[in-house]
């Protein structure tokens, strides 16, 4: 197809600004989000709603390649980012508790499902021999946004519960977001997608034994990461005791490590070096730094950031290889692969409270950070008997 045939550079670059304009619609909010549920709903709510996002966005995914296929990838896109407008109005403006469980549940959908309808552009306009560049340089944009949107929503708060401050700046990025799509994809040519039912898709992934290692390295990634989104700036306010300006500048310098890494790293894994490697070291530093967290139970900014920012080391090495591994084995038309491997996004954020509330049968708040970062190491597991791409 020709759109594939050469690189187009200026469409990944258009890309990736989409990509960081989205990104920081969604984390502006994000780390603050537990923390506005808990004004209306206790721990075990919170728990449940999140559960209940993670699973709408599963879902989602299941529905998204007919949706696709049918509208193409573009009026997608430009019908989610509207809906997704519409539902943050409502987060900003709705007071009864029931309307607000509900749009922070279809939130967490249509989130999923715009990154999903971004990746089926990048997908389309890369090229194979460049895949890790193009995953890391992506990767690096999106994460960079990570580094800023916490300082911005720490400020936004500005040491009260202003929270819906937040959803504001969000809703204002969906605006550029939305002209970005319609002004660089009216014309996008959708490739052939393929359609299977989620029993074919099952067997499909199931005949790639790598895939099956990779999508359960993926979830152990992405259940660290649902976790840590919600119950560790909780324990950091709650238990810990830091202010929000104190948890915001402990967050930006905990996702340096993205935009800093992923680039180079990706560049490493289209050369001599493979992506299993890589990963396997990215398991091991995020399970070791993650398990020092239980220990650290001062009130020191600087041993909190260190061990995060550790911690975050590991954490963007494993995604972005796992990104790379899969994308340079994944054609552009199997929009179902791509959807089942979204999904583990949302499958990480479902099991993440069960984590916790099964984990807190047996141990502490203290001791999670141990459990989680124990969970992490599993990681190595499948890592190591995957087969490089190359």
């Amino acid at each position: 197809m020709a759109i594939r045939t050469a690189p187009r550079s200026h469409i990944i670059y258009t890309i990736a600004v989409i990509g960081f304009i989205y990104a920081l619609h969604i984390v502006i909010p994000m780390y603050s989000n537990s923390s506005f549920l808990s004004l209306f709903a206790d721990e075990q709510t919170i728990g449940f709603i999140y559960m209940a996002g993670a699973a709408f966005s599963i879902f989602g995914y299941l529905i998204a390649p007919g949706i696709i296929r049918r509208l193409g990838n573009y009026k997608t896109a430009m019908l989610l980012v509207c809906l997704q407008i519409v539902i943050f109005y409502m987060l900003i403006s709705a007071t009864s508790p029931s309307i607000l469980a509900i749009m922070f549940i279809l939130q967490a959908g249509i989130i999923s499902l715009i990154g999903l309808c971004l990746d089926i552009f990048l997908e389309v306009y890369s090229v194979g021999a460049s895949v890790g560049a193009i995953r890391g340089f992506y990767s690096a944009t999106l994460n960079a946004s990570w580094v800023i949107a916490p300082l911005i929503g720490s400020m936004l708060i500005n040491g009260t519960e202003n929270y819906r401050n937040t959803y504001v700046a969000a809703l204002a990025m969906l605006f550029p977001l939305l002209y970005l799509i319609y002004r660089n994809f009216p014309r996008f040519e959708d490739p052939n997608y393929t359609h299977l039912s989620p029993w074919h898709l099952a067997k499909h992934i199931s005949k790639n034994a790598n895939w099956v290692k990779l999508f359960f390295a993926n979830l152990i990634l992405h259940t660290f990461y649902g976790w840590m989104v919600v119950y560790s700036p909780l324990y950091l306010h709650n238990v810990i005791g830091f202010g929000w300006e104190e948890i915001g500048i402990i967050l930006v310098i905990m996702l340096i490590p993205f935009p800093l890494i992923q680039y180079p790293l990706g560049k490493l894994a289209d050369g001599k070096y493979g992506e299993i490697e890589m990963m396997a070291i990215g398991f091991c530093i995020m399970g070791a730094a993650t398990i020092l967290l239980s220990f650290a139970t001062q009130k020191s900014l600087l041993i909190w950031a260190l061990l995060l920012f550790v911690s975050r080391i590991g954490a963007a090495m494993a995604e972005v290889m796992i990104e790379t591994y899969f994308f340079k084995t994944v054609s552009d038309r199997d929009t179902a692969a791509l959807g089942l491997f979204r999904v583990i996004r949302p499958l990480g954020t479902f099991l993440a409270p069960l984590v916790m509330i099964i984990g807190l049968l047996f141990t502490t708040e203290q001791y999670m950070f141990l459990v989680i970062g124990a969970i992490a190491l599993v990681g190595l597991y499948p890592t190591l008997l995957i087969r490089d791409a190359n």
